[in-house]
């Protein structure tokens, strides 16, 4: 079998090398490949074809089919723009926004698209220089586009990139486009891509855009008066190398904010994110340049966004005042607790507001929601779902607030994805809050955990990159369906949902369907004492996501260390009985 895939791989390879269609850079760095005693580069290069899957393109940057580079990415606009002009024959114009990020490629890549949109009849709006992604979306629905894309790997690490795809309202594409435009994609052959554009149709865009963003997103400050009071709330932000440096210090201005400061090596835009490991703000270690200018300034809040600046990761001192990172469940229980607390003290609730969150993201959120009588709904993992139930309910109820437990928050409706730009704007109005009341972001934290209990999340990734691991992910999720726990760590295990077949099954394995716009590959797992593990296989990494959220039991703050251990042991003995 595997020589029999290196054999594809090295027929593949040589039909690039032969034709006419690709330039001399592709192909020398696929005949290195060829010419290389290790075959692996090769076969992973060119093994399978990069998948233009519902939420675009992701991968290594480089030659092969399985890599990001012109002709990947050119394939995919190219099944883009057919799918468009059919869908929209009737329009005398067709229209699309086209953004990037910061990494390497991604301006090239953004021009390649639009070169290839205006060449298709399509007019583009292609932005001046890097932007947000939630920019990108908001311009969408600004500037009555059909569709929109944006060049970003998001958090991955350097070596990546990707092509996000989005539809007229602004958010991801979901069903029935999403097939209709992957059937059009998988069409496509390199000979049918029009590389060659028309000037004429392309417009670029810039300050313009960002000004009446910038004007929207502050219209979502719920109490400006306290952020007078707290002005000169020392914050200090960094964009990772990103394009948050665009935005979001200006956004902080405009709300009011007159002390942020900012990590000037991280302020440079790079694509090889050279100060951190990863350009991850789930990860700690991303923060630590931050965290020590925090120290320097003693500082009273540290926020970072990733490259794309969609995600927001933060840090804020203990009652010990030793720096601590606030996760992404507790950075959206945060940000719902402030917006349904404040808007029904300052009387700005009408009665048909609804939040929502992602189904692995914190069930407190729930409690939260139904003790203040807030409609509540659970989604799919990714914001295209959150995107799809604000559109579902626009006109008839309001949007006041949604995110996972991936540090993705969206506050406002007039962007359809996860947005730092409006989240560290109404995060630093969270914590002047806070301040004007005596106290940080982690005594707010504790007030929620006081009031609504202890639940302590850990998400555990099991990493399996290339084909083999894709093969192992595979085999993990079948064993899991085939053999389904019946306790984790000592606890029964009372419900599992398995929403492939969308199905969840009680203790006894009676079984009832699950109400949920389509099948998607999650499984999930509900104990006796409380315990919920959600697993799925990443859909744009190579790895597989275990969410473990177990309960835990404290009085006052400063049980909070003690119980979190004790919950964190939980959450080993639930590895343990899943052998991970």
């Amino acid at each position: 079998m595997e020589n029999e895939t290196l054999k594809q791989c090295e027929q593949v390879a040589q039909s690039w090398l032969d034709s006419p269609l690709y330039d001399a850079e592709t192909k020398a760095g696929v005949k290195a490949m060829l010419e290389n005693e290790d075959k692996t580069p090769l076969i992973d290069a060119f093994y399978r074809s990069l998948e233009f899957g519902t939420g675009g393109l992701r991968g290594i940057m480089g030659p092969g089919t399985n890599r990001m580079n012109i002709y990947t990415m050119g394939a995919a606009t190219q099944g883009l723009s057919n799918y468009l002009n059919k869908n929209f024959k009737d329009l005398d114009e067709i229209k699309v926004v086209v953004g990037h990020d910061s990494r390497n490629n991604s301006r090239l890549f953004a021009e390649t698209a639009a070169n290839i949109f205006s060449a298709n009849g399509i007019k583009v709006y292609l932005f001046d220089d890097m932007r947000p992604t939630p920019e990108m979306s908001f311009a969408i629905r600004h500037l009555g586009c059909q569709s929109g894309i944006i060049l970003t790997a998001s958090h991955n690490p350097k070596e990546y990139n990707g092509y996000k795809a989005y539809w007229d309202d602004g958010a991801q594409v979901l069903a029935p486009h999403d097939k209709g435009i992957i059937d059009e994609v998988n069409k496509v052959s390199v000979a049918d891509i029009r590389f060659e554009g028309k000037p004429e149709l392309i417009e670029i865009i810039g300050k313009e855009i960002d000004d009446i963003y910038l004007e929207k997103v502050h219209t979502l400050s719920i109490d400006p008066e306290c952020i007078a009071r707290q002005k000169d709330l020392k914050i200090v932000y960094t964009p990772l190398h990103g394009t948050g440096k665009m935005l979001i210090p200006q956004s902080l201005k405009i709300w009011g904010f007159e002390n942020v400061n900012t990590v000037p090596e991280q302020m440079i835009p790079d694509g090889n994110f050279p100060t951190v490991v990863s350009p991850n703000p789930e990860n700690g270690e991303a923060l630590s340049m931050a965290l020590d200018l925090a120290k320097k300034l003693d500082a009273d809040i540290v926020m970072a966004s990733d490259p794309d600046a969609d995600r927001v990761g933060m840090a804020c001192k203990n009652d010990k005042g030793e720096w601590v990172l606030i996760d992404g469940n507790q950075t959206c229980m945060i940000f719902l607790y402030y917006i349904i607390m404040n808007r029904k003290a300052q009387g700005k609730m009408q009665g048909n507001e609804f939040i929502v969150k992602t189904i692995v993201t914190t069930e407190l959120i729930k409690a939260i929601a139904d003790k203040n009588n807030i409609k509540m709904y659970d989604c799919y993992t990714g914001f295209k779902w959150i995107a799809r139930q604000i559109r579902l309910d626009e006109g008839k109820l309001q949007y006041i607030g949604g995110g996972e437990e991936s540090y993705g928050f969206l506050a406002e409706d007039f962007v359809r994805d996860k947005d730092a730009v409006s989240a560290c704007s109404l995060l630093a109005e969270i914590c002047a809050w806070a301040k004007d009341n005596g106290k940080t972001l982690y005594d707010v934290l504790m007030d929620i955990y006081k009031e609504y209990g202890l639940s302590v999340n850990k998400t555990i990734n099991v990493v399996k990159p290339g084909k083999s691991g894709a093969d192992e992910i595979k085999a993990m999720m079948e064993n899991f369906r085939a053999n389904r726990p019946t306790e984790l760590a000592g606890s029964k295990v009372v419900c599992t949902k398995d929403f492939g077949t969308l199905t969840a099954y009680d203790a006894d394995g009676n079984a009832t369907p699950l109400d949920m716009p389509e099948a998607s590959n999650v499984l999930q797992w509900y104990t006796e004492d409380g315990t919920k593990v959600s697993v799925r296989p990443s859909g744009t990494e190579p790895k597989i996501k275990f969410y473990m959220e177990v309960k835990g039991a404290m009085k006052c703050a400063c049980e909070y260390e003690a119980a979190r251990e004790e919950a964190l042991k939980k959450v080993e003995a639930v590895k343990a009985s899943l052998g991970i």
